[in-house]
Order: C-alpha cells, then structure tokens, then sequence
C-alpha cells in the first residue's frame, strides 16, 4: 500500500492554513483537529475554527474579549497575572467559536419565532387603535376589532415607513422574516395596503440603557438611536392578504437584538381622504436565540462587543435539541456527510458509538495518522 503525505507536515504552515481554510463547514474543522495531534495543535494555533466562523459572519470581528466562567484573565485581576498560557487562551478560542458554529448550524434545523415586542413605528395613523403592537398578533382580527399597524396618509407614493423590534434575545441567527400586508375588509373593495418592497436591518442601540430605549414612544420614528450592522437586499412586496416570507440569502447573526423593516413606497390610495397609506397586520422573524449560552455586551464608544459563553448551558442546550429532534436511525451517506460534514465522514465520526479523539496536550506529538 502505497503511503500517503501529510500536507500539514510536509508543507509551510501558511500553504497548510490555505488548504484548510477551504473547509466551510464547521464539524470539518473539528474534525481536522482530530487527525492526529500535529494537526490537532495546527488548527488550535492557527485558529482555523475563528477564522471559519468570521468569513460566515463577519460581524463576529467585533469580538473584543471572550468571558467565560472560572476563567481568569490579565485584565479582570487588574494587572495581578493570569494562570493561563497563550496555548490555553488559544485553546479556549477554539471550543468558543467552534462551540458557536456548532450551536448556529445545529439549531437552525429548529427554528421558531424571535420577535420579542415591538419598539416603534415611525409613523401611526390612530394611536393606539393603529398601534405597530398589533403586528404581533397572527390574526387580523382581535376581539371583534381589526388588529393592525398604519402609517399616517402621504400623497407621496415613494414615502417610506419603518417599524423597530427587540428580538428574544441579544444574540440571534435569523433566516428570513415574513410580513402580511393588510386588507381592509370593512373598505369598499377590500383595498391591501402594502408597500412596494421591503428591507430589512439588525443591529443594537446606540446606549447600552434598553430603559432609554423602552421611553421611546411607540408611535414616534427611533431610528436614529440604533446602529444597523446588516442590511439585506431590497425584495418586491406584492399586493396580496398573505403572510408574505422574505428568505435571507445566508443566515445572518443579531449583533444586540433589534429588527428593522423598511417599507418602500406605497400602492394603495385611501378612497376616503385620496392619501397613500401603509398597513401591516402580521410580522414573524424566524430563526433562533443563541442566549443563555451565548450572550453579548456591547462596549462603549467603540462599539465592540464581549462575548460570554457558558459551555455548561450550551452542552445542556445541544442535548435537550437531540432529545426533541427526530433524526433517522438509519441515514445514507449523503444526509450522513450533511450531518457529521466532510472530514467528519472521512474519519469515521458517522460510525454508532465512536467519537472524534481527543488529544492530551500534556503528551508528546505521535506520528500523525497517515491520510487514506
């Protein structure tokens, strides 16, 4: 049998990190690091697990420290000393980001509303009758009422509108947002107010008081108070009463916990006063919180930000999301290679009842395992 070269040993380290730094599935890069321990320190001390989970969201580069419990740093015994190595802080980065790719692609598969409550429209036609509150509710009638949002009447029909959620949580993944235009049916004709298109931001506040943010008036815009670190694409809204799905084109990571939708333009007069107007009776984010697990702290005036990880609770959330999920005994090859991803497959990971190895740091580097 003819014997296989390890690239890793064989060629300049920064060749090697180009050659696996292809990998764009994040039990790939775990994996890798269970080749052998070569590779093993290669991926720890090149961190190819940060740098996978930057080029996926790039919001992550705004990461200014890493709080973990029981874990001491130079900064938090105010210049006493740390007992942590570079290797073990290296070390700690990896299982963090490659702890929150896990958690990002795992829990996608089961997602569920993150809107929390609503924050502000920048207009409202009846308040609170016609209040963005009502946006919340998945019905367009509530006892015996109509349930939905208004703008204010324009003769503009380019005027824009934008409506402000906190999400469940300060650090979220979402994947697309729906919003349901609403129909008049009490109107002759049962004219819908939609927009023409819609765009959506994510970000977080100017001020880290969200009791600052609360005091805002719910009628009024608030815009101006929030920094939008992703903007998507502008998608065509059509004149229809259905809960219409914006599906983003990648899984995008909340940043701080807030949700702006952008209404561009309008189609509908009100026959009534022969103004434009806007109407929303629905709006759903899907996705997933990433808290108490991951959580975030943003630092002012930079605008970076802490993240705080708690492996316990995640370990706690990947078990109880197994519990609930009902994946075949059986898989093929293909859903097998989605699951466990490339490398994982090559090494044997799918295998019942054998897991990927984990090297003592303490013991000597052993010949790495030749390739097939």
């Amino acid at each position: 049998m003819e014997t296989g070269i390890d690239f890793v040993q064989s060629l300049q380290s920064d060749v090697s990190v180009n050659i696996l730094a292809c990998l764009n599935d994040p039990a790939d890069v775990v994996h890798a690091g269970s080749v052998s321990r070569l590779w093993h320190h290669f991926v720890i001390t090149n961190g190819l697990s940060k740098q996978l989970c930057l080029r996926r969201f790039p919001q992550l580069s705004r990461i200014a420290r890493i709080i973990e419990p029981n874990w001491i740093t130079t900064e938090e015994v105010n210049g006493v000393g740390s007992n942590n190595t570079s290797w073990d802080i290296l070390k700690r980065d990896h299982n963090v980001y490659a702890s929150l790719l896990q958690a990002i692609t795992t829990l996608n598969s089961s997602q569920s509303e993150c809107i929390g409550y609503a924050v502000s429209a920048s207009s409202t036609d009846r308040f609170p009758s016609e209040s963005i509150v009502n946006t919340l509710t998945t019905r367009d009638r509530y006892l015996n009422r109509p349930s939905y949002w208004s703008s204010k009447g324009y003769a503009d029909p380019d005027a824009s509108e934008t409506l402000i959620y906190k999400l469940k949580a300060d650090l979220c993944v979402i994947t697309e947002i729906n919003v349901q235009p609403f129909e008049a049916y009490f109107q002759t004709g049962k004219p819908i107010y939609s927009a023409k298109s819609v765009r959506f931001r994510l970000g977080h506040p100017k001020i880290s008081d969200e009791d600052d943010i609360l005091q805002v008036p719910q009628e009024q815009p608030a815009d101006d108070k929030f920094i939008w670190t992703y903007t998507s694409e502008v998608y065509t809204m059509v004149q229809e009463n259905r809960l219409q799905q914006f599906k983003l084109p990648e899984p995008v990571l909340c940043i701080g916990g807030y949700l702006q939708i952008e209404l561009l333009g309008r189609v509908q007069k009100q026959q009534a006063d022969d103004l434009f107007y806007i109407c929303v009776c629905h709006v759903k984010a899907v996705g997933r919180p990433l808290c108490p697990a991951f959580d975030i702290e943003i630092l002012e005036p930079s605008g970076k930000f802490m993240l705080r990880y708690n492996p316990e609770v995640f370990r706690w959330m990947l078990q109880s999301f197994s519990e609930d999920s009902n994946m075949s005994p059986v898989s093929s090859e293909e859903e097998v290679v989605e699951h466990v991803g490339l490398m994982g497959f090559l090494v044997g990971d799918y295998h019942p009842g054998i897991e990927a190895m984990e090297w003592d740091d303490d013991d000597e580097m052993d010949e790495p395992v030749q390739p097939y």
